[in-house]
This record gives structure tokens, sequence and C-alpha cells, in this order.
């Protein structure tokens, strides 16, 4: 068995491992080298999906940095914390370096007989060739072609990411705050250094490295690294698939960057997919477009919820700042207190669902 993947990211990667894992072989075309990823950028990646990476994958433990907790706070209530995600035995997320996670895969893929990196030319008659091909380049004319129709929503906002350099601590709690330009998160990637991420409403703002030092209030700061942005927007795919070619990882869904669930909705994916294909695999019926059909069935509309419950997130905390008004952080700050709600949340994030 075959399966073709156009695009090289780490969707492309991740899902190209998790196949040949299975003895598939990958035939994956990239129309051009990526080289490395944005240095400050970092992914979040919840328990349950780190071990579903470290046991279907790859093991990613030495390169992840673990978190048992995590902190939310509002401008308006400062010093209180409106929600507090905790697990004191295990970690509760872990970040990981884009750039350190691409360089792991590609190691580990330039290994393994079943893989094979292709450069893309720009005739797309030898998809033919395949039963299923599984496309992440969102530049590749097939996007265009098959998968334009899409829910999308510009938030006119930019995120803004770096990377602080700052005195040694105990560094396993995240904090998010929700301020009056937008949300800030501090998400610790080792003892001296913590990834900062800040969606800011509106405009292009030149002022990053005052408002971090503005929100911080644990780190003695030494550097600041380069800050890179990049607009933020969401999006819903129509469709999912097109006759063998199925759409995969970005082009399905993007969601807002404040809950760190981006790539953990990509894992899930790939759980799925893994699930149906081997499945099909194992009772020796054929691997084609019906693959596709069962993954949009099973998943689109819980992406579809569950991107959306993202996106009322944003508009809830948006609301409260347009209306400087402190009562809706108090009732989350209520809710939370509630044992059962708190736990209701925390497994929300981490399987993306309440099954």
């Amino acid at each position: 068995m075959r399966v073709c993947i156009l695009g090289s990211g780490l969707s492309s990667l991740t899902l190209a491992k998790a196949l040949v894992n299975q003895s598939i072989y990958v035939d994956l075309f990239s129309q051009k080298k990526i080289d490395s990823q944005d240095k400050s950028r970092t992914i979040g990646i919840s328990k349950s999906n780190i071990e579903f990476f470290n046991n279907s994958i790859m093991n990613i433990d030495k390169i992840s940095w673990k978190l048992k907790k995590i902190e939310i706070f509002s401008d308006n209530l400062r010093e209180e914390k409106l929600i507090n995600f905790e697990n004191n035995e295990n970690q509760l997320f872990s970040i990981i370096k884009n750039q350190k996670l691409f360089e792991c895969l590609e190691k580990s893929l330039s290994t393994e007989k079943y893989f094979k990196k292709i450069n893309l030319v720009k005739n797309f008659d030898f998809l033919e060739n395949y039963n299923l091909v599984i496309n992440t380049d969102s530049t590749s004319p097939i996007t265009k072609k098959y998968f334009s129709r899409k829910i999308l929503k510009k938030y006119n906002s930019f995120a803004y990411t770096t990377i602080i350099q700052h005195e040694k601590i105990d560094n396993d709690v995240a904090v998010q705050i929700f301020t009056k330009l937008g949300p800030i998160a501090f998400l610790p990637i080792s003892k001296k250094e913590t990834s900062v991420v800040y969606s800011v409403y509106n405009k292009k703002n030149e002022n990053i490295n005052s408002l971090i030092e503005k929100y911080n209030f644990k780190y003695k700061i030494q550097k600041i690294d380069k800050i890179n942005s990049f607009e933020l927007k969401s999006l819903s795919l129509r469709s999912y698939y097109h006759n063998h070619i199925l759409a995969f990882g970005d082009l399905i869904h993007k969601i807002h960057p404040l809950a760190g669930q981006g790539f953990n909705m990509t894992i899930r994916d790939i759980k799925v997919l893994l699930e149906i294909i081997i499945s099909k695999y194992s009772l020796g019926l054929k691997v084609d477009s019906s693959v596709n059909y069962e993954f949009e069935k099973k998943l689109k509309h819980k992406n579809f919820i569950f991107s959306n419950g993202i996106d009322f997130i944003h508009e809830f905390f948006n609301f409260e700042r347009k209306m400087n008004t402190s009562l809706l952080s108090k009732s989350v700050q209520l809710l939370n207190k509630n044992s059962k709600i708190n736990k209701l949340f925390t497994k929300i994030a981490d399987r993306g669902t309440l099954i």
C-alpha cells in the first residue's frame, strides 16, 4: 500500500511518520524546501495527545517541556485567577518548539525505508497513480481547485510570537492573560526560556516588548528574542475531500491560538485517520476514497463544534473588553470554583471532546 502526501509542514511530516510506522509506504511531494520553522513558534500538546504521539508516532519527551498548571487571568480582575487547571502528579500540557519537532520528524523519516520525499513538479497527473492522496499544502493548485469553499473568519488581529530569556526558575506553570488589547500567553519551554504569544486586536503594534514587560509578573527577563507576527484567521472547510484526495491539517480547520489547540486538533485527526486505514487494511479492504468519506463523517461535525467553542471563548472576552466590565470574568471565576465544571473544562481541553 502506498499513500501520497502533498506538503512538507509539521502536519504532513507527523502524518507520514504515523503511516510508515504501520508499514505503509508514503511518497511525500514538496513544492519547496523548508529548511526550518519559525524559531519563535511553539506548539502546545495535551496529555492524551502526547501519549498518543509517543506510542504511535515517535517519542518526543526529550524535546517537550511539561506543564503541571495553567493559570488564566483577566485585565479586569488582575490579581485573581479566572481559571486554574492543575495536575500535580503528571503533566497537564507540554510545550515544544516547532523547529525542534520539525527537525526530529525529518531526521526520523530520512532513515525510513517506507518513506520517500520527492520534489513536486507542476504536472499533477501522477496523483492518479495513488488510491489515496492527502493534501496539506495550502499553496497547491489542488487546494485552489478543489478546496476553496470554506467558512472563513478574520479576527482583525495579529499574533506576535517570541521567546524570552530569563533567570532560572521552576518553570512549569503556563499563564494566559486576557488584556484590553487581546490575550497574551506565557508558555514555559525550559527553566530559562518562555515562549510568548500575544494576539493584539485591530492593528499592528510595534511596542510588543513593552507590553510583554507590562504583563510579565514572574520572570526576570534578560533578553527578548526577535518578534515575529502573522494575521489571525479561523476557517472550517466545507468539504474535506474530492474523490480520492483528502484535505488535511490547517486546510480543514484553523483556529484562534488563545487555547493552544490548533495542532492538537490535527493530532486527533491523525488518530482517527489511522484507525480507519488500519481497520480497512487488516480486513483486506481497499484503501481508497471510502477512507475520505468515513474520515469526514466521523470528524467534520466534531471539529466544527470544537472550533466554534474556541471562537466563542474569544468573542466572550472580546465582548467583555469592549464593554469594559468585570462581570463576565467574575461569572467564569465562580464556575471554575465548581470542581466538576473545572474537571469538565480540563477534559475538553485534553481530548477535544467529552467522549
